[in-house]
């Protein structure tokens, strides 16, 4: 069940789900909080649609702008215009000259919330502890094989080693 309701302070209408089984509401718009039972409800529908058309009809009417309304598709069949606007994700990065199936990648890699993944800092700070040398070029290498762009590894051995995570001795790495 979904009703129109409004806020005595400040006159806002919002949709309200379910006004028979909640004690309480919050006016988005003032923050005040009513009882449930004294709203005024101006309209209810067991369809979420219909309240939100209701709603935006109630609107209209408030600012003298009904005929405007009327004229106006139905807001399920403009959300459907919506969706069938523009241009999608993937054509949107490509046009931006970014690699979609490496955001999609990255993206399954993030939500599955693998164990073994680690950030660019671990990744450069486990290249310096593993690298037989650790000058700044095998250190670079060592994490480029692990996916990090060179000049990224580059900025991360500066940021470890100006944070003291790190120090630099003629050219060689050492974790502290």
């Amino acid at each position: 069940m979904y009703a129109v309701v409004g806020c005595n302070e400040c006159a806002a209408m919002w949709l309200l789900s379910d006004p028979r089984t909640s004690d309480s509401a919050t006016c988005p718009r003032c923050g005040k909080t009513h009882r449930t039972a004294k709203l005024k409800r101006f309209f209810e529908s067991e369809d979420r649609d219909a309240a939100r058309e209701a709603r935006a009809a109630l609107l209209a009417k408030k600012r003298d702008e009904s005929a405007a309304f009327a004229e106006v598709d139905h807001v399920s069949e403009l959300e459907r215009a919506v969706d069938d606007a523009g241009i999608d994700d993937r054509e949107y990065l490509e046009a931006g000259g970014i690699d979609a199936d490496a955001v999609d990648e990255a993206g399954a890699r993030a939500e599955g919330g693998e164990a073994n993944s680690r950030t660019r800092t671990e990744v450069v700070r486990d290249a310096v502890e593993a690298a037989e040398e650790p000058t700044e070029s095998n250190v670079v290498a060592r994490a480029s094989e692990h996916g990090i762009p060179p000049e990224a590894a580059r900025e991360i051995l500066t940021k470890l080693t100006r944070r003291g995570e790190l120090s630099e001795s003629r050219g060689r790495y050492r974790v502290l």
